[in-house]
This record gives structure tokens, C-alpha cells and sequence, in this order.
């Protein structure tokens, strides 16, 4: 189990950011290698070039899943290329111990024209498969995919979806030692989504994985470590996985998201506080889960709003919603008058994962003819829970445990 089956030693990789002269520099270091002569332009930036990923080190055992994380253009699918073997490091080393099964673009390798099932015999031998192999897996890998009535259709009739099916259910039924595995699981039906990790789930405890992806969440549920690239370079040294999710949400630009306001309803000002301490401009208001989190609201009605309906939402990291609180059943039912109106929303004890979350607000009003947006703004406000607890899922509900 602690067999390391992958080892990246300070792995760089450069491009030329003009076709010309990257073309010049290809041809010039192509003939370098011929005559047999040491390459030092490898080693240093010349004219034009930059690197798009510089001295990055890591190991990854048996067992292990090294999750692959960064913000667009920090060098992540670049040195993914670099452990499949399609692109060459320029300097540093990567050793590579087993068989690599990968899905790193849907499609890749397949031939348009073969079916489904002759593109399976393709991929498998590229896999290191023998024929006999893949006879032996076939109708497992058919069966996965869920494509029965197409696997023998050319698969250029096939969807993006489907080709992802395929592909990934060839890479994880070759037996591979390592798995390289790119965002593109996000493509497809959620039921197929949750196969494929169950699938990895499965893989994982005789496999070395890299796993990419910009969803933190599937990243703390599967990787044993983390590394964080940022403009070509790791950031993280200890690869915690707790402290690589927050360094990639702190390179983040947080700001208030999309604004609806009607001309009814006017966002004047919103506030957060916990005991006496009070949120300030330009800084985003942290807690513990023991402190009382109270949100101040002030808003400003041009006229006066019949049955008015004020809402928060929760969101996660991702911006997804997880918990909402309003005034449906408790507000006055009588009328706003027109002008300045504040109220405060005091919630006394927020079990959430450390981290950062946003709040959404909304006002609209009801009437005989339906349900008005006043007011609709988009994470309107953040702040940061402070803690050590990192689950799966952003809430930990309070319970109590008996055992007998």
C-alpha cells in the first residue's frame, strides 16, 4: 500500500507565447537532440517563452488520491498532460510505475468512424490491454457505459455525453494502476456522475489517482492530498487538503453578485455581528459555530408595500443554496410604509464547516395577482467560520450520541 506510483521531481514546463518563434525554438532544440548535444535552453526562459508550470514536486502512493486544484490557466491540465505522457517536461523528472488509465479529453483516441465497439479494442490497446483483455472486459465495459443499443453505431454518432461514457468506462476497466481523471466528469446525467464515483471510490483503494476538478466538495470527498497550483507554481507545501481548499478559496475575488433592485425596494445597508463585534467595510466578518450570528438589514421603500415577504439564503463556496430563513409565517402582516425600514435576523448557532459563505437576499411582495420581486441580490455579503471540522457536506447538524 505504500508503493509510490507516481513521483513528479521539480517538473517545469514552458510555452512560447508567439507561434513563429516557438516554432523557430522547436526546430532548434529538435536538432540539439539529434546531435546528441545537452540541451540547456530547457532549463531558461528565452524570448517570448514563460513558464506554464515551474518546479512542482509530489508523490503518490497506492491508495492515495492527490487532488489537483487551481483557478483557469494555473497550469493544472499541463501538468496532467505531462504525467500521461503528452506533453514533456523541460526540466525536472516524472516517474510513472504501472499501467496509466486516463480521461483527460472526452474523445480522445477515439476514431469517428469505427463503432463503439471497435474504438473499445483501440482505446483498450493504447491502454496497454491485449485483445484477449479487452474480450474479457467487454461486455463489463458496454454495460457501464449504457450503451448497448449504440455500441456498434461509428461513434461519431455520438454525443459528448456519451463519448465521456465510453471513455471513462474503457479507462476504469483496464485495470489500470494509476488513473489520471479531468474535470470531464462533470459531463453527463447526475445518476451516471455518482457511478463514476462510486466506480472511483472503488478504484482508489489499489490505485494511485490525480484528480482535477474546480469542485471543492468532490475534492474533500475523495483526495488523501492536495496540491494547489497558482500561475504555474504549487502553493501548498504540507498538501493538506483542508488547507488547500482554503488557499484556493482565499485567491478568489469575493464580491456582491447580481443586483435586482425594482424602484420599489432599495438596499440601503446590511450588516453582520456577534456579540460586540460588528462587520467593517472591506473585510469579510469571522466566527466560531459557538458564536450568535445577528444580520442587520436596511432598506428603503418608495412606497408602501402591502404584504411583504423578506428571505436569506445560504450559500456554500460553490454558490450553491443550502439553507434558507424568512419571515413568511412570523413579519406583521400589515402594510411597510414608505421609507426607511430595518429589522435584524439573529441566528444563534451556525454548525458549518470552516470556511467561507455568502448571504442572498430577497424582498417581494404578495398580491391577488401574484408574487413581485422588489428586491434580489446575489451574495450580498460574506463571512468566514472559523474551526477544524471539515466535512463532506457544508452543515453539521448538533446531535446527541447514545451507545449501549
Amino acid at each position: 500500500m505504500n508503493e509510490i506510483l507516481i513521483s513528479a521531481n521539480n517538473v517545469s514546463k514552458k510555452f512560447c507565447r508567439d507561434l513563429r518563434t516557438s516554432l523557430r525554438y522547436g526546430i532548434r532544440d529538435l536538432l540539439v537532440s539529434y546531435t546528441g548535444m545537452a540541451n540547456r535552453a530547457g532549463a531558461v526562459l528565452r524570448e517570448r517563452e514563460f513558464w506554464a508550470v515551474q518546479d512542482v514536486s509530489f508523490k503518490v502512493r497506492r491508495g492515495e488520491c492527490l487532488g489537483l486544484i487551481g483557478h483557469n490557466g494555473s497550469g493544472k491540465s499541463t501538468l496532467l498532460k505531462m504525467l500521461n505522457g503528452i506533453l514533456r517536461p523541460d526540466k525536472g523528472r516524472i516517474e510513472m510505475r504501472g499501467r496509466v488509465g486516463a480521461l483527460i479529453e472526452l474523445g480522445a483516441g477515439f476514431n469517428p468512424v469505427l463503432t463503439g465497439r471497435e474504438n473499445i479494442f483501440n482505446n483498450g490497446a493504447l491502454l496497454g490491454m491485449s485483445r484477449s483483455d479487452v474480450r474479457s472486459k467487454i461486455e463489463e465495459i458496454v454495460e457501464f457505459s449504457e450503451l448497448d443499443e449504440f455500441i456498434d453505431s461509428p461513434v461519431s454518432f455520438y454525443s459528448s455525453g456519451m463519448r465521456m461514457r465510453l471513455g471513462f468506462s474503457i479507462a476504469v476497466h483496464s485495470d489500470p494502476d494509476i488513473l489520471l481523471l479531468d474535470e470531464v466528469l462533470a459531463v453527463g446525467d447526475l445518476g451516471f456522475a455518482l457511478k463514476c464515483y462510486n466506480k472511483m471510490d472503488e478504484l482508489q483503494q489499489k490505485t494511485a489517482m490525480v484528480f482535477v476538478s474546480h469542485s471543492m466538495p468532490k475534492i474533500a470527498r475523495m483526495a488523501t492530498g492536495i496540491v494547489v497550483m497558482k500561475e504555474g507554481r504549487s502553493i501548498n507545501p504540507s498538501f493538506d487538503v483542508s488547507e488547500g481548499i482554503s488557499q484556493y478559496y482565499d485567491a478568489q475575488n469575493f464580491t456582491p453578485g447580481q443586483r435586482y433592485e425594482s424602484g420599489v425596494a432599495e438596499l440601503i445597508g446590511i450588516a453582520l455581528r456577534s456579540g460586540e463585534r460588528s462587520s467593517q467595510a472591506g473585510k469579510i466578518f469571522a466566527l466560531s459555530e459557538e458564536e450568535t450570528l445577528k444580520i442587520d438589514l436596511t432598506i428603503k421603500l418608495h412606497r408602501p408595500v402591502q404584504n411583504p415577504k423578506l428571505w436569506l439564503v445560504f450559500l456554500d463556496r460553490e454558490q450553491r443554496g443550502f439553507a434558507e430563513v424568512g419571515n413568511f409565517d412570523k413579519f406583521h402582516s400589515g402594510p411597510l410604509s414608505q421609507g426607511l425600514f430595518s429589522c435584524s435576523i439573529e441566528l444563534e448557532r451556525l454548525s458549518l464547516n470552516p470556511g467561507l459563505y455568502s448571504i442572498t437576499l430577497g424582498l417581494h411582495e404578495e398580491a391577488v395577482s401574484g408574487r413581485h420581486q422588489l428586491l434580489r441580490i446575489q451574495s450580498a455579503v460574506y463571512f468566514k467560520m472559523n474551526g477544524d471540522k471539515q466535512g463532506w457536506v457544508p452543515i453539521q447538524l448538533p446531535t446527541r450520541w447514545q451507545f449501549p
